[in-house]
């Protein structure tokens, strides 16, 4: 019997401790939601493969009164579409099919030269000049029904800087890198559309993980269990405009659950879905010519915290979604935050919450 006692008194701090980190983001987060009046909000933590804290706030469609669930809610990941294509473009790299330092229009004919040679490795660490949104481009209410034809926003644009030189964040530098996963996916084909793109992401990463509610962001489809957008105006949140984001599908086109960004991070945690080697390529910060780091390596965000941990991940923003997604592969832990209202500033919210579980 004191043996049992014994025993019983040593599991109870872990199982305290276990219920002090659920209650604490639980205050944290309720907080959060009132004093930013953010319509909906989902919140998912898994360690090793399990989800330890998976919670949904407020309203996926407020009108509707349906309450945001953390498995099934598919909110704006925004620029997290960024890390998921990354996942696609990893595959066809381990295949063979993707040089990452080949200039651009080996796989991008059509591509002007502009005096500078592009590869898609400066295009995925924001280093190939490539311009960001401009004027009401965010906004966007056009369908393109192909990734190329996407291209023709920026195509004939001067480079914003010499290649390699500087770090300049651009979303349509993964235009560019959808237009070539396409063509060395399957270079046989003179055309090819946004279909191909999107059938790489389904088949090598969304069916690949289990991804089962993570789809593109049809703006002119009915999509399951999608939320409805807002934005915060003079103090409330009122329904988004309409926006079409097929212009930038790779870099931000993409909805999804806060659950499914939690099996995509797990995956990323150790050679199994991808090799070892690539995850350190993918995750390892790029260096200027100068050989200043930047902090970003292949979609993949580096996070230097003052407690010393470091994380990877993503931000994203969108016309009615704000993401943030995390992963410490020391602890395995996943962190998938994502509101359906912009703006919204986590101020730091995000990292307390993830040094909390990883504790």
């Amino acid at each position: 019997m004191k043996r049992l006692f014994i025993l019983l008194f040593a599991l109870l701090p872990v199982v305290t401790l276990a219920q002090t980190k659920a209650e604490i983001a639980d205050e944290k987060l309720q907080a959060f939601v009132e004093k930013t009046k953010v319509p909906g909000l989902s919140i998912s933590i898994s360690q090793k493969g399990e989800l330890v804290y998976s919670k949904g706030f407020g309203y996926a469609d407020r009108e509707k009164k349906i309450p945001v669930d953390p498995s099934k809610s598919k909110f704006r990941i925004g620029s997290v579409s960024k890390t998921l294509t990354a996942a696609g473009l990893a595959k066809l790299y381990e295949e063979g099919k993707i040089d990452l330092d080949e200039p651009i229009q080996k796989y991008v004919p059509v591509w002007p030269d502009k005096g500078e040679t592009i590869t898609l490795r400066l295009l995925a660490g924001h280093l190939a000049g490539i311009r960001h949104y401009r004027g009401a481009e965010f906004m966007s209410r056009t369908k393109y029904e192909d990734v190329v034809d996407g291209l023709v926003i920026f195509i004939n644009d001067p480079l914003i800087n010499k290649p390699g030189t500087e770090y300049s964040y651009s979303s349509y530098g993964w235009n560019l890198i959808s237009a070539a996963m396409e063509n060395a996916a399957a270079p046989q084909a003179s055309f090819l559309t946004s279909k191909n793109f999107l059938n790489i992401m389904q088949q090598e990463v969304f069916d690949a993980l289990g991804m089962r509610n993570t789809v593109p962001d049809h703006a002119d489809q009915n999509i399951t269990n999608r939320t409805q957008f807002y934005q915060k105006r003079n103090g409330e949140a009122i329904i988004a405009p309409y926006v079409d984001n097929s212009y930038k599908w790779a870099g931000g086109g993409f909805v999804g659950t806060t659950e499914d960004l939690c099996k995509f991070g797990q995956a990323h945690m150790k050679a199994g879905y991808l090799k070892q080697s690539t995850l350190d390529e993918w995750m390892q910060s790029q260096k200027t010519t100068a050989g200043m780091e930047t902090n970003y390596g292949i979609g993949w965000r580096t996070f230097n915290r003052p407690s010393g941990n470091t994380f990877y991940g993503h931000s994203g923003g969108s016309v009615g979604g704000i993401t943030f997604f995390m992963i410490h592969p020391e602890t395995e832990t996943v962190l998938a935050i994502v509101g359906n209202m912009d703006p919204l500033n986590y101020g730091g919210l995000q990292y307390e919450l993830m040094e909390l579980f990883v504790k």
